[in-house]
């Protein structure tokens, strides 16, 4: 079982690899990020993660594949939706390029896509045994 705190620690994790994609994490992605959950009861957890990965320099991928694990585990969670409006609010923090944007979309869409399948692959295992 995935606590809050873990799966808002993922949510930090994922933002971090977003704002990372592009190869540099931007000021301007930091502060969106900071403003959009100053009043958000996890801030400080969400806000931490981030940080952490920002500090330890782990890979775009690395990262990810951590935070999917937890959201893997911990399953549907209407809280999705608010974090992909978080991370496309990163996205477009930083206009510095086309490229950069399409490379953090990129992430965004890789995430929404593998936990749609994730979530589909269970429903049909769980079909399956109920038969």
């Amino acid at each position: 079982m995935v606590t809050k705190e873990k799966l808002y620690e993922a949510f930090g994790e994922l933002i971090y690899a977003v704002a990372k994609a592009d190869g540099v994490v931007q000021g301007e992605e930091v502060a969106t990020l900071e403003h959009i959950v100053r009043n958000h009861s996890w801030a400080k957890d969400i806000v931490w993660s981030f940080k952490y990965e920002a500090q330890k320099n782990n890979t775009v991928e690395h990262v990810y594949a951590k935070a999917m694990d937890v959201f893997k585990e911990h399953g549907p969670s209407p809280e999705y939706e608010h974090l992909v409006s978080i991370l496309k609010a990163i996205a477009e923090a930083s206009h510095h390029s086309p490229s950069s944007e399409a490379k953090e979309r990129g992430i965004i869409n890789l995430f929404q896509q593998d936990l749609i399948q994730k979530f589909q692959n269970d429903l049909q295992i769980n079909y399956l045994t109920v038969e």
